[in-house]
């Protein structure tokens, strides 16, 4: 049985390669300079106007796995157990589904609300083509784990982030070094691809123990 936890970091694209129509759309509810600055951020957030920077993978049972990601020059090394393998966006989603097409199952945390769906998005706008369905059927956990569903019993009671479950599990968080998801724009425009890299690899660790204890005292 090979259960494969992955994440993505994703960045906007940039709001001035848009045209007058795609500007329009993204800011037509938008009133205030703070409103409209909001909205660009959040442009990291949807598959039409992002661009995915990072794609961790970690295998459950071995606790080993690998970070792509999109760097200005070609870098391959190895660090705890992530070996890391840098190219450009089409490049990286092509070594994701070459991967996890040999998973029988995967966890996500919000993998559904976020992850999933910009994954097989991004790969229709780069025509790559998936080697596998990341959106089965929602209501069951035989192929997809997605732990922010199955802590909040399918969105029956309030959501909390990765690092406020680690936390309350008694995991250590990924988020201790002091990185957030929000520092991941402007790290990638200081070109520190490496540092984003080894971020993403932070949550797949933290995931799978938040996996594990799902497994062990929650899962029926």
């Amino acid at each position: 049985m090979k259960t494969i936890v992955f994440d993505i970091e994703t960045v906007p694209q940039d709001f001035d390669s848009l045209d007058e129509a795609q500007k329009y759309y993204l800011l037509k509810t938008s009133e205030t300079e703070e409103e409209k600055v909001k909205t660009k951020n959040q442009m990291a957030l949807w598959a039409p106007t992002n661009k995915i920077v990072a794609i961790g993978m970690l295998s459950v049972e071995t606790g080993r796995g690998a970070v792509y990601f999109v760097s200005q020059e070609k870098k391959e090394f190895e660090e705890n157990g992530i070996k890391y393998w840098s190219g450009n966006e089409k490049e990286i989603l092509e070594k994701f589904w070459q991967a996890i097409a040999y998973a029988n199952k995967f966890v996500t945390f919000n993998g559904r609300g976020f992850d999933c769906p910009v994954l097989m998005l991004r790969s229709a706008m780069l025509k790559v083509k998936p080697s596998k369905n990341l959106m089965p059927y929602r209501y069951s956990a035989e192929q997809h784990i997605d732990l922010l569903e199955q802590l909040t019993f399918y969105n029956s009671v309030r959501k909390f982030n990765l690092d406020f479950f680690c936390k309350a599990f008694g995991i250590q968080s990924p988020k201790a070094s002091g990185i957030t998801g929000h520092d991941i724009a402007p790290m990638y425009k200081e070109n520190k691809f490496e540092e984003i890299a080894k971020y993403c690899a932070g949550d797949l660790f933290a995931t799978r123990e938040l996996y594990l204890r799902w497994q062990d005292y929650l899962k029926f």
